[in-house]
């Protein structure tokens, strides 16, 4: 799991102070591509979207994670973000809202989906080699669309989501900066995501 880092300071050795920057500003950089926006953004409001998504959902590493997804909402529909509608705040809020409702919605239904196949396990039999195969079939699948990654993308989200390593500890581990670990990490995930054909 991605640790959420929310920082007020700039970087040692920037000049431009980024929270001098309007968030709507930064958000047209983002619609062009700039991933320097795009960090910019996430630093200074990551912990509030999380902050309000942990609300919700109470637990800490559900709540890190719906906050990821927004933030590769935020990369893949700035474009279409329209400044007149609202604030980039309100926007960034209203989207981690929809997405920890869903969340919660998605777990009762998996949950009530858990009851009946226990209720009807109990009554028929639990097919072990049918849960083995669908198990494999979908570890399969992850590892095809990882193979699609570059090498420092595919290390960065081992080392984050397998070996539970914080942006620090990658950044330490790999000898990089903390910013390269995050820019791998956003690069790689939304690969990954069109790899297996996940949709928002």
């Amino acid at each position: 799991m991605l640790r959420i880092v929310s920082s007020e300071e700039p970087p040692p050795g920037q000049t431009e102070d980024p929270v001098a920057v309007p968030l709507e500003d930064l958000m047209a950089g983002i619609a062009q591509g700039d991933q320097e926006a795009f960090s910019a953004l996430y630093d200074r409001t990551a912990s509030r979207v999380l902050g309000l998504v942990q609300r919700l959902l109470i637990d800490h590493a559900q709540s890190e994670e719906v906050t990821q997804e927004v933030f590769l909402e935020v990369w893949r529909t700035a474009p279409r973000f329209d400044a007149t509608r609202g604030s980039t705040m309100s926007w960034l809020l209203t989207m981690g809202h929809r997405r920890a409702v869903d969340r919660i919605r998605s777990s009762q239904s998996s949950h009530d989906r858990d009851e009946r196949i226990g209720i009807r396990d109990l009554e028929s039999g639990y097919d072990v080699v049918a849960e083995s195969a669908e198990i494999r079939i979908e570890n399969e699948r992850v590892k095809r669309a990882l193979a699609q990654l570059t090498e420092l993308q595919r290390q960065a989200i081992e080392m984050a989501y397998y070996g539970g390593l914080t942006h620090t500890e990658i950044s330490a581990t790999l000898s990089v900066p903390v910013g390269t670990v995050k820019t791998r990490l956003r690069d790689g995930m939304i690969r990954l995501r069109d790899a297996m054909g996940v949709t928002a």
